[in-house]
């Protein structure tokens, strides 16, 4: 018999906690080792705990999952996280699969389909809800976007990143989430051919988009 699978459940309400910790008890391939109410209570408990999957809410006071995730990568942390949500935007999505997630599910998934989605994880295979699979296949099938044809709010974050700000910083002045300006990021890195955000602002330069650069 396979040792039951090794859970931590990262969510900022204890209803939902309480909740996937009854559910998932209730079946002998699973162990829930510890809950987490913010992301940097999961990163701790998982070096601590060891678990093989971490069920990661994304928006949770204090770090949040995004963060949490690419912490979790940084350290080395061998547990798969699996993704589980109300939000299956590009804004959300994108950055939370490249901060490191192996899947990506929301809180609406039937029961049946998030213990699949668990065991896939487990395994170290792509699990992913309908909705987001689908969500992921549209835009790479999308057209690649034409050099140079940045909208007017990726000009303003990527003028804030030549000033030299923050994604976060930039995030505050917009009014937007950090998560959504690392989407225009991605998406201006695209635009205009390069792979990293000085070559980003020197391109912009270069094109006349952020203006003359100031002379030192």
């Amino acid at each position: 018999m396979n040792d039951p699978i090794k859970l931590l459940i990262a969510d900022d309400h204890p209803v939902v906690r309480d909740g996937l910790s009854a559910m998932l008890a209730r079946d002998p391939d699973f162990i829930v080792l510890g809950e987490a109410a913010d992301g940097a209570e999961a990163v701790r408990l998982a070096e601590v705990l060891e678990p093989d999957v971490i069920l990661m809410d994304l928006r949770m006071a204090g770090m949040d999952g995004v963060t949490a995730i690419g912490e979790l990568t940084r350290r080395g942390v061998p547990a798969r996280v699996l993704v589980l949500t109300t939000y299956d935007t590009d804004s959300h999505v994108l950055p939370a699969i490249e901060a490191g997630a192996t899947g990506y599910l929301l809180k609406d998934a039937p029961r049946d389909e998030l213990l699949r989605a668990v065991r896939s994880a487990a395994r170290g295979e792509v699990a992913l809800s309908p909705s987001v699979a689908a969500r992921l296949m549209s835009r790479l099938r999308a057209p690649t976007p034409t050099i140079g044809q940045l909208s007017q709010r990726e000009i303003e974050v990527l003028r804030l990143v030549a000033a030299g700000h923050t994604n976060r910083g930039a995030a505050s002045r917009l009014f937007i989430t950090e998560a959504t300006v690392k989407t225009h990021l991605i998406n201006i890195y695209a635009k205009l051919d390069v792979n990293d955000r000085a070559a980003a602002v020197a391109e912009g330069y270069n094109r006349g988009l952020l203006g003359a650069p100031e002379r030192p």
